[in-house]
């Protein structure tokens, strides 16, 4: 139930339980009142017959004498009043009630005779007496209502005392379903933030579906995007530090040998021509590893930062794919591998060519490293993967990386020992490398190749897959959007 609905209801029961309460206790009363009012009016009735009698007597009201007796008859439970005919009081039992010698008119004299009323604490009756068909004067009684007043002042005191321990009862229960409902909620809520800033672990707790339940589940969620968030920095840091460690460690090795052939170059006079332009050669060869090493880990910097824009240009996608698939005959001569290239693209995309250069680089780089020698690589740029079904390996399914956008496909395949399986989740970590002996001299890559590249096709709204097998080879696909789908797939 909502809190709102919740309160609201507590504010009507709050209000209107006592209200029941006072109308139930007051109908007792009432229901008291009516039982006694029939017994009570027999008994009046019955004692004003008798005092009717001996009031009734002419005598009473010309003997002053013969008016004592009526002292007998007066007690603290009935008043007597006489009057003359005029309203004069000749006789009262009780002065309080009406002084003697007191007069009232005419009008008020001949109100309500023979009307027996009832007052809160008394019932009055009033009646003129004649002899022999003269008014002699009048008779007021007043019969006291004792029982009945001490009743009700007892159920009076008694329905208080039960009002109050219902409205206690009622004030109570709203105390305890407030704290339960909320001063508990609210209180374990804090605490719980306050332990999670501290970095205390906080045990999630099952929810409402009120607005605490939702606050509460809306904590639990910040909590995990902050714990997430925090996972993700420490991965990152740690990722810095690896970097920055394996960076140095492979900065450190082609410099010490630049320095060794450096110094061998310059102390040993008796090297020959040939010895020379060997150390010279290994002195090149080491400064490029370096210069690629940092320009690799340049590039790699600026495509993390979320701040870089990559500028794209519009390109027609036959000439532009038709030229990044060429040109790597002759490194591929050079180490006795067999080389296929083909490319069919229509369309036109937007792309940044010297990052994809980069890719088929990286890529290709890549392929000859782990081909054996008169082994094959191929590259293929394709608008319809599926005419090249027969050229791509079985274990590349064609449903694993289609798209049912416009694509380009680019595609760069090699035999050779491939990727054990564990391993493809990790290819495109940066710094990662399947060989992990990085310190063996022919060693070309840096280990940033694959991550730069994923980081770049996602920059141009692509994707990019590997796929492995052992003792067969590696399949790698490019996949970019023709012009407009790159951002819808953004988008989506």
């Amino acid at each position: 139930m909502k809190i709102k609905t919740w309160l609201l209801i507590s504010y009507f029961v709050v209000m209107v339980l006592p209200l029941i309460a006072a109308y139930l206790l007051f109908g007792w009363i009432q229901s008291y009142n009516n039982e006694q009012k029939v017994t009570e009016h027999v008994e009046t009735v019955s004692a004003l017959q008798s005092l009717n009698q001996s009031l009734s007597d002419p005598k009473l009201y010309s003997s002053k004498t013969y008016r004592k007796r009526l002292d007998t008859i007066a007690n603290t439970k009935q008043s007597i009043a006489l009057f003359n005919p005029d309203g004069v009081v000749i006789y009262t039992s009780n002065p309080s009630f009406m002084p003697a010698h007191y007069g009232i008119g005419k009008q008020q004299l001949y109100e309500d005779l023979y009307s027996l009323e009832r007052g809160y604490r008394t019932y009055t009756y009033k009646q003129p007496v004649f002899s022999e068909n003269e008014l002699v004067g009048f008779f007021h009684v007043e019969l006291a209502r004792d029982t009945w007043v001490a009743g009700v002042k007892n159920r009076s005191l008694l329905v208080g005392g039960l009002f109050t321990l219902v409205f206690i009862l009622i004030y109570i229960c709203i105390i305890r379903l407030v704290n339960k409902k909320l001063n508990r909620r609210l209180t374990g809520l804090m605490n719980e933030m306050t332990a999670f800033a501290a970095g205390n672990q906080v045990k999630e707790k099952p929810t409402n579906n009120d607005e605490i339940g939702k606050l509460t589940k809306h904590f639990y969620d910040i909590r995990r995007q902050i714990n997430n968030a925090r996972s993700y920095l420490e991965q990152e840091q740690q990722a810095k530090e690896y970097l920055i460690a394996s960076v140095s460690h492979d900065l450190k090795t082609p410099l010490t040998s630049i320095k060794a052939y450096a110094e061998s170059l310059q102390v040993e006079k008796d090297l020959s021509p040939s010895e020379k332009r060997d150390y010279q050669r290994v002195i090149k060869e080491k400064a490029d590893f370096m210069q690629q090493m940092l320009d690799d880990l340049l590039t790699f910097t600026l495509l993390q930062s979320p701040k870089h824009d990559m500028e794209l240009v519009e390109v027609d996608g036959s000439e532009f794919f038709e030229m990044l698939v060429g040109d790597y005959e002759p490194l591929c001569k050079k180490k006795k591998i067999c080389l296929q290239a083909y490319a069919d693209v229509q369309g036109l995309f937007e792309v940044n060519p010297k990052q994809m250069i980069r890719i088929a680089d990286n890529l290709v780089s890549n392929a000859i490293s782990h081909t054996p020698e008169n082994g094959r690589i191929w590259i293929a740029a394709v608008s319809e993967p599926a005419k090249l079904k027969d050229e791509i390996f079985d274990f590349v399914d064609p449903e694993d990386f289609l798209t049912p956008m416009p694509s380009s496909y680019f595609i760069v395949q090699n035999e050779g020992k491939g990727i054990k399986e564990e391993n493809l989740l990790r290819v495109f970590d940066p710094l990662y490398q399947v060989d992990e002996a990085r310190s063996k001299r022919d060693a070309q890559g840096t280990g940033l190749g694959l991550s730069i590249t994923k980081q770049i096709m996602e920059k141009h709204g692509g994707t990019v897959r590997l796929f492995s097998k052992e003792e067969i080879g590696t399949c790698v696909i490019c996949i970019l959007p023709q012009i407009g789908e790159g951002i819808e797939n953004e988008g989506n």
